[in-house]
């Protein structure tokens, strides 16, 4: 499947050289790789705080601060007695639940209460009549992530129709509008954490080799844009690194899939130095693979920060670096946006939160960012120097 190209809109190419190298990959010269780390390095730093991305339907982004409510607009929300309905694509990975953690919490500090929370498991049509399931409970809320944007428009346009508040996590149904449909569009930088993982894995390689890529073969907007954060950047910033296959995963057995790619992968390209998986199931998927051909040495990156990939990270086990998400905050943004909106409050279309890079070297106050929790034992105790 062909994914629509995004607008590249922050130019990272023309950096300056100059710091020493601290990783090197299995090709390359050492000045190449000298000059490639510092590359990667200072193009890391341009990206502190920004956000590439723009909305679904083009939007700038606006910060989580602009949803931010007073002690006031706080206690006239408690006043309320309103309730809230979470409707997952699917469930169970730690992006999930730190999301639902995030929502948790905030609408506890609201007083909005919880009615239902449910999962998907990636099929359209078990969210649909999980919406329609939600609806008859009556929640003046709905904080949601569309499975598909065509097969469940439907049901959500039904929803706001009747008057509930929708805030949606990273993907938006075809034919709602912001601000008269929905609230507003809550995501991580998706685009910039594509290309956080793309200058990660150049550092690890050197600066030259080639890679194959695991793309999400759907029509979901934010797995397509961090794809095209990550190729484009390899292409536009890293010539000497080929990529010579792409093959995209629909799921729902994410991990099982890229583990399939991954094996085949590994007996038609035996040269192969690295993979890139669209977030980090599939990547667990592709270190499967890797482990079972023998293949420690692959260098892979990814997306998002869940449990067996930081102990990965943590072991400097094949996993080179990725880009996080910081789900909790994601939720806990999401939540005031549909507070404001009960307050009749205006919202911004798109609200978006900026890429966090992770390394071995800073993974476990990653963890503590992202989850707002200290990392668990198993991703601590894997640690080495």
């Amino acid at each position: 499947m062909m994914l629509r190209r995004l607008r590249w809109i922050a130019p990272l190419g023309a950096l300056a050289l100059g710091l020493a190298a601290c990783s090197s990959g299995t090709t390359g010269t050492a000045t190449q790789d000298t000059q490639v780390s510092t590359k990667a390095d200072e193009a890391l730093a341009a990206l502190e705080g920004q956000v590439l991305a723009k909305g679904p339907h083009g939007e700038d982004p606006e910060p989580a601060s602009v949803a931010d409510l007073t002690d006031d607009e706080v206690a006239q929300v408690k006043d309320m007695g309103a309730t809230a309905a979470i409707v997952m694509h699917y469930g169970g990975n730690d992006w999930a639940n730190a999301q639902i953690a995030g929502l948790t919490q905030r609408f506890g500090e609201l007083g909005i209460d919880i009615v239902a929370t449910t999962d998907a498991d990636f099929d359209p049509g078990q969210q649909v009549s999980d919406i329609e399931t939600v609806m008859a409970k009556k929640p003046d809320i709905i904080v949601s992530i569309p499975t598909d944007p065509v097969a469940t428009a439907a049901a959500y346009q039904a929803a706001a129709d009747a008057g509930v508040k929708l805030v949606f996590m990273d993907n938006v149904p075809d034919g709602l509008e912001a601000g008269t449909d929905y609230v507003s569009v809550v995501s991580a930088d998706n685009y910039g954490n594509g290309v956080v993982s793309a200058h990660l894995m150049a550092k690890a390689l050197g600066g030259a080799g080639k890679i194959g890529v695991i793309y999400h073969e759907a029509d979901f907007f934010v797995t397509q844009q961090r794809y095209q954060g990550f190729t484009d950047t390899i292409k536009s910033d890293y010539p000497d690194i080929e990529i010579v296959d792409e093959r995209g995963i629909a799921g729902p057995d994410f991990a099982g899939d890229a583990q399939s790619v991954t094996d085949a992968w590994l007996t038609q390209y035996p040269d192969l130095d690295g993979i890139w998986a669209v977030w980090d199931v599939p990547a667990e998927g592709v270190m499967a693979a890797a482990r079972s051909a023998g293949r420690s040495d692959l260098k892979i990156a990814t997306e998002d920060l869940g449990t067996n990939v930081a102990i990965a990270l943590a072991a400097k086990d094949m996993v080179v670096g990725l880009g996080a998400q910081v789900p909790f905050d994601q939720g806990v943004t999401e939540a005031n946006l549909a507070a404001g909106a009960l307050l009749g409050k205006t919202a911004p279309p798109y609200v978006a939160l900026s890429a966090l890079p992770v390394t071995h070297d800073n993974v476990l106050d990653a963890w503590r960012q992202v989850y707002h929790t200290d990392p668990p034992s198993e991703v601590t105790d894997s640690f080495v120097d």
